[in-house]
């Protein structure tokens, strides 16, 4: 059923710009009697940060911004959803046009600016579905016009602890003015700080709630080094690389390519990789890593996970290859495990990551 679904809605979707789509495909999952996918390869069940994940493979922040169907996509084989981002307050984002699709490089460039319907809406739909199960985390960022922004993610964690897997703070977006220097060592130091300081204050009331830090992939290598070294001393749960990148490969051919946002897709898996593979050697095994950042294959998670990824989150690649991607994927992890004799896609974390971080830089 998922997969007709997907055969038949994906060229009418085309017919329309990229966010009118966007938004009929989140009608479409909100309305299509979804039977529940068929259950998972034991071997793809992962432990990251204290919860047990029935497959590595989650959809990425950005998809279902305003948590409109987590559920939808949890049936349809995504081991997990995050939601996002949400800003404390409701707020439109950037002036549309704002979401460009690259067919000519199968990549996306946005510049949505946190648009969220506000954290008292969300709270309610997840509230609705609190005794559902499955894994949705929260995506987290502040208001364009927070005077505090600190405050904006502290305010965030007591308000969504309770009804989050996880939360995942989001200072790398480039689309909201001055958030990327929220990255910068004495800001991040502080921040992390007080957000943890947050999550343990709501903890007997909330339960455990992991919390990760989503960065950019175009940090320098030693802006890196302090990011990392703070997040170990704060003691997050783990790191998301990365964010979409401001910077153009060279090589892009599409006549949007010029577009000012972050671009997602085909394109930036090479650097997403060396960023997560850098980040992997630096955390040295003290907390997980999720993947995310050009993955449209089989052989792409499976790269992503090599380089340091103990999860990986997909979105951009499903505009170009549909839900399929999802069951390529799963069936290329399966396929690995069984030729190498591997009881669990945990053994290939990080195989590759010193590999990856002594070759040429990507272009």
């Amino acid at each position: 059923m998922i997969g007709l679904l997907d055969r038949l809605a994906r060229p009418f979707l085309y017919a329309f710009d990229p966010e009118t789509a966007h938004r009929l495909a989140i009608r479409l999952l909100q309305l299509a009697p979804l039977a529940p996918a068929a259950p998972d390869d034991p071997r793809l069940v992962s432990r990251v940060f204290g919860l047990n994940f029935p497959n590595p493979i989650g959809i990425a922040a950005g998809f279902d911004k305003h948590a409109e169907i987590p559920d939808a996509l949890l049936r349809a084989g995504f081991g997990f959803v995050e939601i996002g981002t949400i800003t404390p307050l409701p707020q439109p984002g950037n002036p549309r046009p704002r979401l460009f699709r690259l067919d000519a490089d199968q990549a996306i460039i946005n510049r949505l600016g946190f648009n969220s319907d506000g954290g008292d809406v969300v709270l309610r739909r997840l509230a609705a579905r609190a005794k559902t199960g499955g894994i949705v985390g929260i995506n987290l960022g502040a208001n364009k016009d927070a005077a505090d922004r600190i405050a904006d993610y502290v305010r965030l964690i007591e308000k969504f602890a309770a009804v989050a897997s996880y939360v995942t703070i989001n200072i790398s977006s480039p689309n909201t003015p001055g958030l990327r220097d929220m990255q910068q060592a004495g800001v991040l130091d502080d921040l992390l700080a007080r957000v943890i300081d947050a999550r343990e204050r709501v903890t007997k009331n909330a339960g455990p709630t992991p919390v990760l830090l989503k960065i950019a992939p175009d940090l320098s290598l030693s802006d890196l080094d302090d990011v990392v070294g703070i997040a170990r001393t704060r003691r997050v749960d783990g790191m998301i690389v990365g964010n979409t990148t401001v910077t153009r490969p060279a090589g892009l051919h599409d006549s949007q390519a010029s577009e000012a946002g972050g671009l997602s897709g085909r394109p930036l898996l090479p650097l997403a990789d060396r960023m997560l593979a850098e980040t992997y050697v630096r955390v040295e095994g003290v907390f997980p890593l999720v993947g995310v950042g050009g993955i449209d294959s089989g052989g792409s998670a499976l790269g992503k996970i090599r380089a340091g990824a103990s999860l990986i989150q997909v979105y951009s690649g499903l505009v170009f290859r549909g839900l399929g991607l999802l069951d390529e994927i799963k069936a290329a992890m399966v396929a690995a495990l069984a030729r190498d004799g591997s009881q669990s896609i945990a053994d290939y974390v990080g195989a590759d990551a010193a590999a990856v971080t002594a070759e040429a830089w990507p272009g």
